[in-house]
């Protein structure tokens, strides 16, 4: 029987949305740093593919990892948890 690896997922925030069938997506992560055993917060930007080109600026999003679809993007989108309000 073969195993079923499950892909990662992160949730995130679409920052930008210019790109043809994809999004850059900022996602929060938690470090403890090493010396003060404190946890520290950073951002990561990701590249992901928006094949429908419904997610928009604002919108926080749920991506899992895909195979390499070009030389940056290897994340696609899962699903749109909150549409962000556009006035």
């Amino acid at each position: 029987m073969a195993n079923k690896i499950k892909a990662k997922t992160m949730v995130g925030t679409v920052t930008s949305d210019k790109m043809d069938k994809a999004i850059v997506i900022q996602v929060e992560e938690h470090k403890r740093h090493s010396k003060y055993q404190k946890f520290v917060k950073g951002y990561k930007k990701i590249k992901a593919r928006d094949e429908k080109e419904e997610a928009g600026i604002g919108d926080t999003v749920k991506i899992a990892e895909t195979r390499p679809l070009s030389r940056e993007i290897c994340w696609k989108l899962v699903e749109i948890i909150v549409k962000a309000e556009r006035g």
